[in-house]
């Protein structure tokens, strides 16, 4: 699940595995105590998405070569869904929330508890991604 939701962030495969490694590291060297497996559970996907926000940061910042650009978009993976492929390319805010209600299943107060928004922002955010969504596959086809 973590990995599918930096993905939504990330487009680099590797960069999503970092991502979700480093996630992991973080909670095995800070060791931080939890009230229960939700809040665990909160605690890794809230780390996920902030450190894969991160990592595409600083990726916005490193310029690649045009020619190593050329050959990174050859090497992507051509299997992924036109659906999936404009998740991604939505604001993170929108992006998160979709992920994590049409993907993991998530319900509205659930997101909001896990991503410690309020219910109101997390389904406004869920609304615009969607409406988001509808134009960018209109425009696509």
């Amino acid at each position: 699940m973590l990995l599918k939701l930096a993905s939504t962030r990330l487009t680099a495969a590797a960069d999503a595995e970092d991502a979700v490694q480093e996630t992991f590291l973080r909670l095995v060297s800070c060791r931080p105590s939890f009230r229960d497996a939700e809040h665990e559970k909160a605690w890794l996907i809230r780390t996920t998405l902030h450190r894969a926000s991160d990592i595409r940061r600083q990726a916005g910042r490193a310029a690649l070569p045009i020619e190593e650009a050329a050959l990174e978009n050859e090497a992507a993976p051509q299997t992924e869904s036109d659906l999936l492929s404009a998740v991604r390319a939505l604001p993170e805010n929108y992006s998160a929330v979709i992920h994590l209600h049409y993907y993991e299943g998530y319900s509205i107060k659930e997101i909001a508890k896990l991503l410690r928004l309020p219910a109101a922002t997390v389904g406004t955010r869920l609304s615009r991604g969607r409406d988001r969504l509808r134009q960018m596959l209109k425009e696509e086809a």
